[in-house]
């Protein structure tokens, strides 16, 4: 299996969620949910977006949230190489899968598209390696040990960079931030899928603004 080292646009995404620390993991039933959510995710000064590809409105929510530029936008839950494509097509910069997708990984090596798979073991994290990659995604991150087992396993991998998530939410984000090759947590409290079904989304600006803030003390 042949390396391929990330390009320069990669590893600027990379350090844009770094420098956020936080990637919210969205699920959107609605495609006209897709702007006035991009635009609390400004407003709240987080503006990275991880669109799930569960609902048949992801791709056109993905649509809209492309028209705001300032959104590091990505699709989540991608589970199928077709799916990265139809993903790219509708605005998403980077990929996130829940598991070791071989045919997702090799897509996105095909089209220069950032991948983060999910690994959950040290053999899962080798593969990773073997296809060049640096970031993997704990999944699910608390119900697989939390920031204990994370730290356990991330220590014979130096060079590898993890963004945990599932079941992280405000209370438990700084044990993840505290470990230094975490990237950024991903979460949903703070875009609360049913917020957004009411339309809430001054209550939502409203908590991205905590979240931010709470991440910004750790």
């Amino acid at each position: 299996m042949s390396e391929n080292l990330p390009t320069q646009a990669q590893a600027d995404i990379v350090c844009q969620m770094k420098s956020h620390r936080l990637v919210p993991v969205i699920v959107l039933d609605r495609a006209e949910e897709g702007a006035p959510l991009a635009e609390a995710l400004v407003s709240g000064g987080l503006p990275v977006a991880e669109v799930t590809m569960r609902t048949p409105a992801a791709l056109d929510a993905m649509r809209n949230i492309a028209q705001f530029p300032d959104v590091l936008l990505g699709a989540g839950t991608v589970l199928q190489p077709e799916q990265v494509d139809m993903a790219v097509d509708s605005g998403a910069k980077y990929i996130i899968c829940p598991g070791m997708h071989r045919g997702v990984i090799e897509r996105c090596l095909e089209l220069g598209v950032l991948c983060i798979p999910g690994a959950i073991t040290p053999s899962d994290i080798a593969l990773a390696m073997d296809y060049g990659l640096e970031q993997v995604k704990f999944f699910p991150a608390e119900a697989f040990g939390g920031a204990k087992t994370l730290k356990a396993m991330a220590a014979p991998y130096q060079e590898m960079r993890f963004v945990p998530t599932g079941g992280i939410h405000a209370g438990n984000v700084a044990d993840y931030l505290a470990i230094p090759s975490v990237v950024a947590c991903g979460g949903s409290w703070m875009v609360d899928r049913k917020l957004v079904n009411e339309g809430k989304f001054d209550a939502i600006t409203s908590l991205v603004s905590e979240a931010v803030n709470l991440v910004k003390g750790i």
